[in-house]
């Protein structure tokens, strides 16, 4: 009954070939293609492996289950976002209010393309969220984001820099939750608009 509650995430093996990871990559592919285009109540394994090209049984060697393919999916996510994060926060050519207004327009446009499969991904959250994986991405952005507000406070206190860090994360995680269920065009202006907000915010911190 247990594994019925907590179906495996991981994969079966790590593909090592190139064929083998080609077959992965196509399954991936294939996942997001009928989330964003047929929907969640389409996403079967029997579909993935329709949609891929490949043999249900070949699938099954690498995924034990769809929310396998589902959390291979989220971590990917994660990676991907989180360098973009770092790239635009970590950008010292740009002053600090500049860097944190071009990370939360790409922040918004990469919730935005996530937006379609966004509620497979979330039905799955249960399974993944206290993963090694989850737990590294978590200390990852806490890293980013209070490395960035050290520079942006630089003469305030550790208690205020904590706070600022942990208000901003939040803050533009939740928006871009919600601005990304709005009309595409509304994006940029959005972010513009959380920007000076946080931007104004901060500048009162310091």
């Amino acid at each position: 009954m247990a594994s019925r509650e907590n179906p495996a995430i991981s994969l079966r093996k790590e593909p090592q070939q190139t064929r083998s990871r080609h077959l992965v990559d196509a399954v991936l592919e294939a996942a997001v293609r009928i989330l964003n285009d047929e929907g969640s109540h389409a996403f079967t394994m029997a579909r993935v492996a329709e949609k891929a090209g490949v043999s249900v049984g070949s699938l099954y060697q690498y995924f034990p289950n769809k929310q396998a393919v589902l959390f291979r999916l989220q971590t990917e996510e994660w990676q991907q976002t989180g360098t973009l994060i770092e790239t635009a926060l970590s950008d010292r050519s740009k002053r600090p209010d500049e860097r944190l207004r071009v990370m939360i327009r790409l922040f918004f446009r990469s919730e935005c393309e996530e937006a379609p499969f966004r509620r497979a991904l979330d039905e799955a959250l249960p399974l993944y969220r206290h993963t090694p994986e989850g737990e590294a991405q978590h200390r990852r952005s806490k890293k980013i984001m209070t490395d960035f507000i050290a520079e942006a406070l630089p003469h305030a206190s550790p208690v205020t820099r904590a706070f600022a860090a942990d208000f901003v994360k939040t803050t533009i995680t939740a928006l871009g939750v919600r601005v990304s269920e709005r009309p595409r065009k509304d994006i940029d202006a959005f972010a513009a608009a959380t920007a000076e907000m946080l931007n104004g915010w901060l500048k009162r911190q310091g």
